[in-house]
């Protein structure tokens, strides 16, 4: 089985990962040269901190692993010791098996049910596909169960410009709100906060030098197609965008940082943009989780593109 499959079209290029059906690169053509979207990782190895990966049934966390649903307790498999936690699903870490693979298009699907604290069995898919506009990825869930199944949807993708450091860059993104995180656990605590004219507010570009986020917002605002649009641009005007349908109500914002012991490989500082359709924590909040019913399938949609 191969470890990667390439797709192209046009000056887009992009290599997905067979574990965890990951986006390991993404790269148009500036001035004849390869001109890197995402950031990347040696084919076959682990992603560094998860970059580019599917995270469901759930993403980010599941505290203490531990859930409750349709009155039956659950007990997830711990992930995250150091803050014992459920963390980024069950297909991270897992081989998909391919359904179809062309030129500038790659399918992916993978079954759960019997792992640990989980038993509700589904099926997920996604496609990879470029065109002209850039890369467009588009996943499905579907309980293949008898019962009732909650679920959560999430994306760890890495956006850059070029070889551009992260801090000469600005960032753009429309939201209403964010949620405090527990500083040791990590999980949203509180009511939402607004905002508006703090320093959570990117509605204007904003420069990244010193900025670190790891930070969930919501009440996104959608352009005229119904996509949020989240812009990461270069000194020259350069940029790339990730877009996200209305089906991603979540994103969570994350710059690794070497000050924080989270340094990308061979880049430093780097910046995660995260398209989710519901918090950490939400098998036990309830927010803006899905509950799927026998036979009943989720899907959303997100991409990246170039801009000049």
């Amino acid at each position: 089985m191969p470890t990667t499959y390439p797709i192209a079209f046009g000056s887009y290029r992009a290599d997905i990962a067979a574990t965890g059906a990951g986006l390991r690169a993404l790269e148009t053509e500036k001035d004849g040269q390869p001109w890197p979207l995402t950031e990347t990782w040696p084919a076959g190895e682990k992603p560094p901190l998860s970059a580019g990966l599917i995270l469901a049934p759930w993403p980010n966390r599941v505290l203490d692993g531990k859930f409750t649903f349709a009155g039956v307790d659950h007990d997830l498999e711990i992930t995250e010791p150091a803050r014992n936690n459920a963390s980024h699903g069950l297909v991270r870490r897992r081989d998909w098996d391919l359904l179809s693979h062309s030129e500038s298009r790659v399918e992916l699907t993978i079954e759960v049910g019997d792992e640990p604290g989980w038993g509700f069995p589904m099926r997920f898919g996604v496609t990879y596909e470029l065109n002209a506009s850039g890369l467009t990825a588009t996943h499905t869930a579907t309980n293949i169960g008898e019962t009732a199944a909650p679920f959560g949807f999430g994306m760890h993708s890495f956006a850059r410009v070029g070889d551009v450091p992260l801090d000469e860059c600005t960032l753009e993104f429309h939201v209403g709100v964010r949620a405090d995180l527990d500083p040791d656990r990590l999980v949203p605590v509180g009511d939402l906060v607004p905002v508006a004219g703090t320093d959570f507010d990117f509605s204007e570009p904003r420069k990244l030098a010193g900025v670190w986020l790891d930070t969930p917002f919501t009440h996104i605002a959608r352009e005229y197609d119904g996509r949020a649009r989240y812009v990461l641009r270069a000194p020259d005007g350069n940029g790339t965008v990730l877009w996200a349908d209305e089906g991603l109500r979540w994103v969570q914002i994350f710059t690794a940082d070497p000050e924080k012991g989270q340094a990308y490989p061979n880049r430093g500082r780097a910046l995660a943009i995260e398209p989710m359709s519901c918090p950490a924590n939400a098998f036990n909040s309830g927010t803006d989780l899905v509950i799927l019913e026998p036979g009943q399938m989720w899907a959303g949609s997100w991409g990246i593109h170039a801009v000049s």
